[in-house]
């Protein structure tokens, strides 16, 4: 199984998404082939992706050195 984030285009009244190229020769996807998919809105930035990550303590912080 392969995990990739693509665009969605209409064409028509549907809309489709495009199989990447690598991802495709990876899962040995071809022209006419039956695909499963699972479809989930991608989130347009990454806020609050990792909820449970705390912030840094001040010894964990990096020190900047010139």
């Amino acid at each position: 199984m392969s995990r990739t984030i693509v665009k969605t285009r209409r064409i028509g009244g549907s809309i489709v998404v495009r199989i990447p190229k690598d991802v495709a020769a990876k899962e040995g996807i071809g022209e006419n082939d039956f695909v499963e998919i699972d479809v989930k809105k991608a989130k347009s930035d990454w806020f609050g992706a990792f909820p449970k990550l705390r912030k840094f303590s001040h010894a964990e912080e990096l020190d900047v050195h010139d």
